[in-house]
């Protein structure tokens, strides 16, 4: 009995590390650790807008971005400076920046190096 114990919470626990997956790395020198996964991104002509999931509590001032310049292309990451830590239903939030904000040029070619993900 004690060995099928141990056998299914072993089970239990290699399940559960199997399906978290690796954290993204910013890249050197970002002011953050990991890359928020963006569940969308649109360029508008004033704007770039990220969709990201929310427990209720995300704000735009709760993410910092980093910016590469390679010529007249911009390498662009978003990451959390301060965790959701709401406990509603998660749901899929916009955060709009502007190109001011970010210090881009609206028809600058703009590569995301966040991961996409489904919600």
């Amino acid at each position: 009995m004690n060995r099928r114990f141990l056998l299914v919470a072993g089970l239990l626990l290699l399940g559960g590390c199997a399906t978290t997956p690796p954290p993204i790395v910013a890249p050197a020198g970002a002011p953050f650790q990991e890359l928020e996964p963006l569940l969308a991104a649109r360029a508008g002509g004033e704007a770039l807008t990220i969709t990201v999931v929310s427990n209720g509590c995300t704000k735009k001032e709760d993410f910092a971005f980093f910016l590469e310049r390679h010529g007249e292309a911009v390498r662009l990451a978003f990451g959390r400076k301060r965790i959701d830590v709401c406990k509603a239903a998660p749901s899929p939030v916009d955060i709009t920046f502007t190109f001011a904000e970010l210090g881009v040029g609206p028809r600058s070619p703009v590569f995301l190096l966040n991961p996409l993900e489904a919600l």
